[in-house]
């Protein structure tokens, strides 16, 4: 079985705390110039990677946090990959991968008006011919064939806890209100290729949940990493990336292969300022 106890800790992800801080009050992209005709007045234009990915945003909806970057980082592509994102935004995620090796990309999401932000950001980063936004609900989606990779920076706030934003935007982004890691790892399982990977970044609290519903399914861990806040500090969340054992009666998910446990990334220096790490992290380099 898939660890969750003390010792897998090490093994088993990757965290930050206080995303929804991090992401609003640290994580701070440049601004950039208006493109013609596909920025909306509700909307802020943003640069990564030293301005090599352009970001349109809602200025007052969903506007993802240091977690998608992260997971951008954190994902191994190789230049054949049919890759599959579940849930994605304003699609960031895929475009940050946009310099790396892959074949395509198709990146489901289930909200109208964040579907097509994630369609006008990849025609503005110029990779329509590696990038398809599908408008779907990934519960139901059939793409009749399977994918090398597949990721996700899901909603983590289980739906019957926390309280829901004015947003519906928002709400939908961060709770589960549309599938939570049951489906996920249901769909994952069901689309992965054989020798496929998945990869997924979820907070360090839902572990316990996530490492049975993998278990359950035949997943084993190839790589994990933590992130912390500080150096000494627990983790929040966790980087973990995926296989899925090949037939039925092969044992035990965790005897499949030695897992890789990446150092643990710590975003902040005593200073307040991000960590080299993590600057590089999130700069691309």
């Amino acid at each position: 079985m898939l660890s969750i106890d003390a010792s897998a800790i090490v093994i088993f992800a990757i965290v930050v705390v206080l995303v929804p801080v991090l992401g609003n009050v640290f994580f701070k992209p440049a601004r950039m110039k208006d493109p013609p005709q596909l920025r909306r007045d509700d909307e802020t234009l943003d640069a990564f990677h030293h301005g090599r990915v352009r970001v349109l945003q809602k200025k007052k909806g969903y506007r993802f946090s240091v977690d998608a970057p992260l997971l951008a980082d954190f994902l191994r592509t190789r230049e054949s990959d049919e890759i599959l994102e579940i849930g994605a935004g304003s699609g960031i995620i895929s475009l940050l991968l946009g310099a790396r090796p892959f074949r395509r990309v198709t990146a489901l999401e289930i909200q109208p008006e964040l579907a097509d932000l994630a369609r006008r950001n990849v025609a503005l980063n110029g990779l329509e011919s590696r990038i398809e936004v599908v408008e779907a609900d990934f519960r139901t989606y059939e793409p009749g064939r399977t994918f090398d990779l597949v990721f996700s920076n899901p909603p983590w706030i289980r739906k019957s806890s926390g309280f829901l934003s004015r947003s519906a935007e928002k709400s939908a982004a961060k709770h589960e209100l549309h599938g939570g890691i049951e489906e996920v790892m249901d769909r994952t399982a069901a689309w992965l290729a054989p020798g496929g990977r998945a990869s997924f970044v979820y907070p360090e609290k839902r572990r316990a949940d996530f490492a049975r519903a993998a278990d359950a399914r035949g997943f084993f861990v190839i790589r994990f990493r933590h992130v912390l806040p500080r150096a000494g500090e627990p983790p929040n969340l966790f980087l973990v990336e995926l296989g899925l054992v090949a037939g039925e009666g092969s044992g035990p998910a965790s005897e499949r292969a030695d897992p890789e446990i990446m150092p643990p990334l710590v975003l902040f220096g005593p200073d307040g300022k991000y960590t080299a790490a993590a600057e590089a992290v999130f700069s691309g380099s």
